[in-house]
């Protein structure tokens, strides 16, 4: 009986939807990033990378793993994932990773966030740009209205 409480619990607990996050993030390349930022007219979330990077896995192992990070990236976002050993997308030039940019569909730039960003800070972040906050507050003031 009490298992049955716990599983049930468990089932919602969690968004109903899970066919959002099942898959986890629907990683772009660049190329075809910045051409479905346009069609689809959904802002570009950039993530660089490197292999020998031991906070960029961290991000990778947690951050991208987080159901809600997953399932809001895939509904507002074109997500990118750049090996920053490999390529670039535009002009951005990244001094360290990991660092996650913000791009509008238009592939201009918006913002970026350097180093690891936990799951709460990074939806609160994506929230923040999603929702074109940036053009009337900082993102303190965001934070102190939430």
């Amino acid at each position: 009986m009490v298992f049955i409480f716990l599983m049930a619990s468990f089932l919602f607990a969690y968004p109903q939807d899970t066919t959002v996050f099942a898959k986890g993030i629907n990683w772009h390349s660049a190329k075809d990033g910045m051409i479905a930022g346009k069609e689809e007219n959904k802002n570009i979330l950039v993530h660089y990378y490197t292999d020998w990077c031991g906070y960029c896995t961290k991000m990778t192992n947690e951050t991208f793993k987080n159901p809600r990070v997953i399932a809001y990236i895939n509904k507002n976002y074109i997500p990118i994932r750049v090996n920053n050993d490999n390529e670039t997308v535009g002009d951005i030039v990244v001094p360290g990773v990991p660092d996650t940019w913000f791009m509008t569909a238009k592939g201009e730039k918006i913002a970026h966030q350097p180093g690891f960003v936990d799951g709460k800070k990074m939806l609160s972040i994506m929230k923040f740009v999603h929702t074109e906050s940036y053009k009337k507050m900082s993102f303190s003031a965001f934070l102190k209205k939430k």
